[in-house]
């Protein structure tokens, strides 16, 4: 599964920019290590990653589930109700499991994602989805295989959540129809890449992929 770019930040929640990493140390590396690259992020001007750190990690898997294979009006709108289920807006996978199954399927959920947001409530409730404290002290592949046991959630899901939600600085999303087509854009071919050759280039990146990426979505956009 895969968006171009990932789901907009409910106004419910706050968005602010701060990263565990030096933004601009960052651009300045990866302008350093690829000509190419460097007249992309050129062209497309500052990095303005929006952070979604303000959202549990528990939040930020229900609103990927919620949007996928959806439009992102359509799924917008199924997510806002959806929000609207619980107390002041603020899912918690407490709460989602005293929701009926009927309440979920009026707020615009198929059966297929009321099983998978059932079922991420009951891995967050008993501990086998890591809390934000755990996920703080796993690395990026560690969250991969703990979190892709949830149904419904795939390694794409997962890396959106390791970019934007865990803020990590060293993901590619090799998968992510936008990060593809930003990089034919950016060095060429009437082509998608396949990941192989996404992942060698990507080499000369590190540790900075996650940037990179953002870089990519946006020249997708062009």
């Amino acid at each position: 599964m895969s968006y171009i770019g990932f789901p907009p930040l409910p106004d419910s929640f706050e968005s602010k920019l701060s990263y565990v990493y030096d933004p601009q140390i960052a651009v300045k590396a990866l302008k350093d290590a690829d000509t190419k690259l460097a007249r992309m992020i050129d062209r497309i001007g500052p990095y303005r990653l929006r952070d979604r750190s303000a959202m549990t990690p528990f939040q930020a898997l229900l609103q990927s589930i919620v949007y996928q294979q959806l439009s992102g009006r359509a799924a917008g709108s199924i997510h806002a109700r959806v929000q609207a289920l619980f107390p002041r807006k603020r899912p918690t996978a407490k709460h989602l499991l005293a929701i009926s199954d009927d309440s979920l399927r009026g707020a615009g959920l198929s059966r297929g994602k009321v099983l998978a947001v059932r079922n991420l409530a009951k891995r967050c409730v008993d501990g086998s989805v890591p809390s934000r404290v755990r996920l703080k002290k796993l690395d990026d592949e560690d969250i991969i295989q703990h979190l892709v046991q949830v149904r419904g959630i795939g390694r794409w899901t997962v890396e959106m959540l390791l970019i934007f939600n865990l803020g990590r600085p060293d993901v590619l999303p090799v998968d992510d129809l936008g990060v593809r087509r930003g990089f034919m854009h950016t060095f060429g071919g009437k082509t998608l890449p396949d990941a192989k050759k996404m992942l060698r280039r990507g080499e000369r990146w590190r540790p900075y992929r996650s940037v990179a990426s953002w870089y990519l979505w946006r020249a997708s956009e062009l």
